[in-house]
């Protein structure tokens, strides 16, 4: 599959393609439907910078842990269900969010709403049963690219349909959220998990990730904690800056604690009875594969995240460029994914090993970010463009090369392993966005090359090529044939 084969609408699986990007589009433009609308809503509301600051926060709260219950529930009920599911529930907090008439009623509402970020997973996991495993890297390269727009295209429409065509943000707002419901109900109905005959393979359970060993299981679980333990850096930045009280952060505490033993006791219940009866040779997958493939969404969208929130600042502050100019220049990470993104899942395609396609890509983001923390006031302009947009290319397109090989670890877990990296690209964000707030912007680039590397050697002594990456078919596993036989559609 090639670039001119995007517009070949006779087929079927181009056509599931676009439905599902357009799908994942809206759940991003309905996510980041707030920001552009900042300060019309601190006018009209009279909330103060910090209330609103807080909202931002809690926009981005629940989206690390539940990539990975949703991810759980694509493998479980398909990802056509799941999608319509997180349309259908995610306008409800969208609408409430729109008409609210307390700020406590706008904090539990965008809190909610923060989950509606899952959309990501389910458009991988979809995009996964439609495309051959020779095409998986471009397909899904295509698709995380295009609704990755979504959130591009809200900072530019969102204004203009509060100001210019409703004349009020709250109607624009909840437009969007009736746009993400009507969407929902028509993809019910115009899309299949999968060709026509396909029988879909189904995890056992829901609850947690299938392991193939104990010694996996350890893994499974060291790798679970920090998907709900990073909300603790949340809370952390929230007291300290006044925003809720210690007794409420220890609650919070708490609750997270309980989050995460929760999910610990989920992984032992479902793989317990499993591994007592034995895995068959032919059904085992290592646990490293989804490490390393967790740690890569670190250093690539993790960093990609965390970028975009201070390159702006970081033209302007060292070129002395106008806000304008600098927003422009700061952009780059953020234009170039759907070209960037796709051409990485095309190159794992058509490189002789994904692993050697992948390893390319940690090296260059490595030596990217290397060379921005070089970048000074006394550097062209030019020059340090050239630099930052190199990076962007790397950075971006190793986001394509980490989620081509994500079909690869187990057909039947597809959703979970997406649910567990996309999880950690926010876990990334987190702990980069945190640890920014001490650092110059030389050691903030530094930090990111540093992981980087590290990640590039984790990945080179750990991941594994994947067997049949570029087969006609996936290969599946006397389990998945026997679960398939039983009805998995």
């Amino acid at each position: 599959m090639g670039w001119m084969d995007l517009f070949n609408f006779g087929r079927a699986d181009v056509i599931a393609l676009h439905k599902t990007w357009i799908a994942f589009f809206i759940t991003f433009y309905v996510w980041f439907n707030m920001a552009p609308l900042a300060t019309t809503i601190m006018k009209e509301t009279g909330l103060t910078l910090d209330q609103l600051k807080i909202l931002a926060i809690c926009n981005v709260a629940l989206t690390v842990p539940m990539r990975v219950v949703v991810g759980m529930l694509c493998d479980r009920i398909g990802p056509r269900k799941t999608f319509c599911i997180v349309m259908w529930a995610m306008a409800v907090p969208c609408v409430w969010f729109a008409f609210a008439t307390t700020y406590t009623e706008m904090l539990i509402s965008r809190l909610i709403l923060s989950a509606v970020g899952t959309g990501f997973v389910v458009g991988i996991a979809m995009t996964s049963l439609w495309f051959k495993p020779r095409d998986a890297g471009f397909s899904q390269g295509v698709e995380a690219g295009l609704g990755n727009w979504g959130s591009s295209l809200a900072a530019i429409t969102m204004p203009i349909l509060a100001l210019t065509i409703f004349g009020s943000w709250r109607w624009a707002i909840a437009t969007s959220g009736f746009v993400m419901f009507a969407y929902g109900v028509y993809y019910w109905y115009a899309i299949t998990d999968g060709p026509k005959g396909f029988v879909r393979p189904v995890s056992r359970k829901a609850q947690a990730i299938e392991v193939s060993t104990w010694g996996d299981l350890v893994l499974a679980i060291l790798w679970t904690i920090p998907i709900w333990g990073v909300l603790s850096l949340l809370v952390r930045m929230v007291t300290k800056k006044g925003y809720i009280t210690a007794d409420m952060s220890y609650i919070l505490y708490t609750v997270i604690v309980v989050m995460v033993l929760q999910q610990v006791y989920g992984l032992l219940k479902v793989n317990i009875p499993i591994l007592k009866k034995g895995v068959p040779e032919d059904d085992k997958y290592r646990f490293t594969q989804v490490g390393t493939l967790n740690a890569s969404y670190v250093v690539t969208f993790g960093a990609e995240l965390a970028v975009i929130s201070m390159l702006p600042m970081f033209f302007q502050k060292t070129f002395e460029m106008t806000p304008v100019m600098a927003g422009l220049f700061g952009s780059m990470f953020a234009l170039l994914n759907f070209f960037s993104r796709a051409l990485g899942g095309y190159i794992s395609d058509r490189t002789p090993t994904r692993k050697l396609a992948h390893m390319i890509y940690l090296a260059g983001v490595t030596a990217g970010f290397v060379m921005m923390s070089m970048i000074t006031s006394e550097w062209p302009l030019a020059m340090a463009a050239l630099v930052v947009f190199i990076c962007a290319m790397f950075v971006t397109g190793g986001c394509g090369t980490t989620y081509a090989l994500v079909p690869f670890v187990k057909r039947r877990i597809t959703g979970n392993v997406a649910g567990y990296a996309g999880a950690y690209g926010n876990v990334g964000a987190v702990v980069y966005t945190s640890a920014y707030v001490t650092m110059t912007d030389s050691e903030f680039f530094l930090l990111i090359g540093g992981t980087a590397a590290a990640v590039f050697a984790f990945c080179f002594f750990f991941m594994k090529e994947p067997a049949g990456a570029f087969a006609k078919e996936y290969q599946l596993s006397s389990v998945d044939k026997e679960m398939m036989a039983g009805g998995g559609h």
